[in-house]
């Protein structure tokens, strides 16, 4: 989820009133996830993140999956690649899963600073919480520049 507005190098320093340690805008931002479709879909879904600024990792999934553990593997896989070749200083995970606690605690021992960015408190495992070097909700950035564009693509006449 993105907001329309906003290119994946968006200034994160936005999304919370306290400072958030990062350069202006990140180099590179990446987009994990996975859907029911065929391979058209996929590349639709691929092109339009693409558009958005994103590296885009897109999954097929089953209807009988309830997520894709493709998505964890390769995210895991080049969070950690990266860090290991001194790609970044600071990551920023946007998830409230637990199932990154371990991933979180091996990069940070490769000497990266790691924010981890969630969705309402309800949504952040705690020990997530705990691993991380910092960590932000998003929930009330997200609804203020939603609703902002909300009603800005309500006033526009087609």
């Amino acid at each position: 989820m993105w907001l329309p507005e906003f290119t994946a190098t968006v200034n994160l320093t936005e999304v919370s009133s306290t400072p958030i340690q990062l350069q202006k805008h990140a180099i590179r931002a990446y987009y994990y996830t996975s859907l029911i479709g065929d391979e058209t879909a996929i590349v639709s879904v691929q092109e339009k993140l693409w558009d958005r600024g994103f590296h885009a990792e897109v999954f097929k999934r089953n209807k009988s999956q309830v997520k894709s553990k493709g998505v964890d593997i390769a995210l895991s896989k080049d969070f950690l690649s990266h860090a290991f070749f001194r790609n970044y200083e600071v990551a920023v995970l946007i998830s409230g899963d637990g199932d990154y606690v371990p991933l979180i605690n091996e990069v940070k021992q490769l000497g990266k600073i790691v924010y981890v960015l969630f969705f309402s408190a309800s949504g952040l495992n705690p020990e997530l919480r705990l691993a991380s070097d910092r960590y932000f909700e998003m929930e009330p950035f997200f609804c203020t520049h939603w609703n902002a564009y909300l009603a800005k693509s309500s006033t526009q006449t087609p």
